[in-house]
């Protein structure tokens, strides 16, 4: 089969190979994959800037159907639609026990310690399967890992309440996934984005997000009007940028909490005024199994709609096409359908 592989560590570009369809072992699903999210992590590893294990094949946002099992007792499993779970952990330290597998020491991820979703097949533990409920469509589906993380985040313990006043800042795919999340959860959210975030905010508008540019001064200053009147609960910061992460924590109200999902690096923060407004703040080290759990019941209520949020759909040779347009922000997110020739 063909895969889109790492092949040498650092700064070294993704080939395209052909490799030997993987077989399951005793406790191993075979999934033929329908769809793999391109994320900001496989450019980094592209970059040489994230930690991976070559030669492995890329990606980590993966659906598909399972096709095959190692175990004869687990053959109700072949023909099931499944989104998959990213972590390969031991499954006995006192993280995998507790429901926090990202945090395993041993952990090997899909995608880059171990063989991704840029290929027609992949294998994983059954334990990584969960499955897609019939009203998710392939395109929507292809996007459940950047979901489960948002849920990790916003939802393990709820950071939104019924009411709350709540501001998001970033208008990708995790932003605008986090907007619904918010929403779902009874918040009252608006989006911001720069003014190069325009075709990503007219689709977050579509799906009903009041939407605002960082770059128009009168729509960055209505936000800083309500944060002076204690009105915002929470700040999510989803761009990845230190000035929107410096600015988000300004805006939260006494008691409120700010949400981390972006890598911002270093930034420079008052604690002591942190302490003095008891704001709370927290983040999410990418997905656990519970919150798995509840973006699945998301999407089988209808409370997301992550179809708009995948522009484009390429076949596995097409990767470096998904790469350039992350890196020059056109679209919200490509997926790689490897049945595409």
């Amino acid at each position: 089969m063909l895969a889109v592989r790492k092949m040498a560590p650092g700064a070294t570009p993704f080939t395209l190979e052909e490799i030997e369809r993987p077989e399951p072992r005793p406790g191993q699903a075979r999934v033929a994959v329908f769809g793999a999210g391109m994320c900001g992590t496989d450019v980094h590893i592209l970059d040489g800037d994230y930690a991976s294990k070559p030669p492995v094949t890329i990606g980590h946002e993966v659906a598909g159907v399972v096709d095959a099992v190692g175990s004869p007792g687990d053959v109700e499993w072949v023909g099931t639609r499944v989104a998959l779970e990213t972590a390969v952990t031991c499954g006995i330290c006192e993280w995998c026990r507790t429901g926090k597998p990202m945090l395993c020491a041993n952990r090997l991820s899909i995608g880059s310690g171990l063989d991704g979703g840029y290929a027609s097949h992949l294998v994983v533990p059954i334990r990584n399967l969960h499955v897609l409920p019939d009203n998710v469509d392939e395109r929507a589906a292809a996007v459940s890992e950047p979901l489960a993380c948002v849920c990790n985040a916003l939802l393990d313990p709820p950071a939104v309440t019924a009411g709350d006043r709540v501001v998001i800042i970033g208008a990708g795919a995790i932003g605008i996934i986090a907007a619904q999340v918010a929403r779902a959860s009874g918040g009252r959210v608006t989006l911001f984005g720069t003014e190069s975030d325009a075709h990503r905010l007219e689709i977050a508008a579509s799906i009903g997000f009041e939407c605002r540019s960082v770059d128009d001064e009168r729509e960055r200053r209505s936000v800083e009007l309500e944060a002076a009147d204690r009105t915002i609960n929470v700040v999510v910061e989803c761009a990845g940028a230190r000035a929107a992460a410096e600015w988000g924590i300004t805006l939260v109200r006494p008691g409120g909490r700010y949400v981390q999902m972006g890598l911002s690096g270093d930034v420079s923060i008052s604690m002591t005024n942190l302490v003095m407004r008891e704001v709370s703040i927290r983040s999410g080290m990418a997905s656990s199994p519970a919150s798995w759990w509840r973006a699945m019941r998301l999407f089988e209520a209808d409370l997301v709609n992550l179809a708009p949020l995948v522009t484009d759909v390429l076949p596995l040779r097409d990767w470096a096409v998904a790469v350039d347009r992350m890196r020059k922000r056109e679209g919200i997110k490509s997926v790689l359908d490897p049945r595409l020739t």
